[in-house]
């Protein structure tokens, strides 16, 4: 819930929808942008520094419309409105048959238990909430990496209960906010956290993928001494052509300043790897959850001392050496947790893409175009997104001739490339 999105909910708001907010992080919000949107256009069910249990609760109030049902869309950020629902309509089903409640000890995943006890004591008052709102819905568009590949999952598993729009492989989004915008919010995150002077050191960013592209960049142009870790091929040979090494972690993980997880994965950065970083190593995630870093590992460490320097600015102490390292946001993302993510104007192309899919599902909710499954934005209103953006940077677009344009097999007023096209 930042100044950005406060802007899309007013835009949202001005097109005639109802609006419930709430963070995708906990750490993410403005207070300052969810006080003006709450009392002027929407309601919001956020605040900076929420507990994973307002995290929930949150969640299940913004998608709460009382017993006639929930949303008709969903703008998703990683994919946990839409989790949610999948999960409470499979207890509900599960419930029906058999009378048994979620168990939330089923799981050591502590998160996922505070979803399942949501969903249980849902369940008492109301045993039929999440299917009426699977039915009403019309569909969700996903924002992140992460969030689409949980929609996929479950669309593979044949287990998608609305049409999605995967708004993040945009390549006016995937090109855009996650290259150039988290080329400017992750320095900006690294010097309000700690004012570390970048040049110089030596920094590791796990992943190379659009994220992991922008951090490299951002860290090189400051000076830094660039390492990239990598399982693509492609991807590694991306980076040793842009001058960056391409090692594995357990290379250089006593040797780097900075370390950078990018990937989407878990398990990228475990504790073991943290107890031989050097003194004040700081380590960061850009990537979407916290467990890419092993924060639990972390956490239950024998004898580790956490000293909280500033708000999302912790340092560890480890017993044996007596030093730390320096963990930011707590594993979260560090570019909304210690700054103000992206800035609005590649925020803008990302959000134009949501506002474009929610009126597409919207206006395509009666004719069966959208099935169970997932979809892309064609690319005729990916490059009209793009053209949007132009004249705010005094670009001046040439134009092709009849001639030419029959020449490459295009229309004149696009699309310009075939889909399958690589930016």
């Amino acid at each position: 819930m930042t100044i950005q999105t406060a802007v899309l909910i007013e835009t949202l708001t001005a097109l005639g929808a109802e609006v419930r907010w709430c963070s995708c992080n906990i750490f993410s919000t403005q207070d300052h942008a969810a006080a003006a949107i709450a009392r002027d256009s929407a309601a919001v069910f956020a605040w900076k520094g929420e507990t994973l249990q307002e995290y929930w609760w949150c969640t299940e109030r913004a998608l709460d419309w009382g017993p006639t049902g929930g949303p008709d869309l969903i703008v998703d950020d990683g994919g946990d409105a839409t989790l949610l629902i999948h999960e409470g309509v499979k207890a509900e089903e599960v419930y029906e048959k058999t009378g048994q409640l979620p168990d939330p000890s089923s799981t050591d995943n502590a998160e996922f238990q505070i979803v399942l006890t949501i969903i249980r004591d849902g369940l008492k008052a109301d045993p039929k909430k999440y299917t009426r709102m699977k039915e009403r819905l019309v569909g969700v568009s996903e924002e992140t990496t992460t969030g689409v590949k949980r929609l996929y999952q479950m669309q593979a598993n044949g287990t998608l209960l609305f049409p999605a729009i995967n708004v993040n492989d945009s390549v006016t989004k995937s090109k855009f906010d996650n290259l150039y915008g988290c080329r400017h919010s992750l320095p900006d995150g690294l010097m309000r956290a700690t004012d570390v002077m970048i040049a110089g050191k030596v920094a590791v960013v796990c992943g190379y993928g659009d994220v992991g592209k922008g951090c490299a960049a951002a860290l090189k142009q400051a000076g830094a001494r660039v390492i990239v870790t990598e399982i693509d091929p492609i991807c590694a040979l991306q980076a040793l052509m842009e001058g960056l090494q391409v090692l594995t972690l357990g290379d250089v993980v006593s040797e780097a300043d900075i370390f950078v997880t990018t990937t989407g994965n878990k398990d990228i950065i475990m504790v073991n790897h943290m107890r031989k970083m050097k003194n004040n190593a700081i380590v960061c995630n850009i990537g979407h959850f916290d467990n890419e870093i092993d924060m639990l590992g972390l956490e239950n460490y024998p004898g580790v001392k956490r000293i909280t320097i500033k708000p999302q600015t912790d340092r560890w102490v480890f017993p044996e050496t007596n030093t730390g390292i320096i963990v930011l946001a707590e594993g979260r993302l560090m570019n909304l947790g210690c700054a103000t993510g992206h800035p609005s104007f590649v925020m803008s192309c990302s959000f134009t893409n949501q506002v474009i899919a929610q009126l597409e599902l919207w206006k395509e909710k009666a004719t069966g175009k959208y099935e169970k499954k997932v979809y892309v934005l064609p690319k005729h209103l990916d490059e009209k997104v793009a053209a949007l953006h132009l004249g705010k940077l005094g670009a001046n677009l040439t134009k092709l001739t009849k001639d030419q344009a029959d020449y490459i097999s295009v229309p004149i007023e696009g699309p310009y490339k075939p889909p399958h096209y690589r930016y």
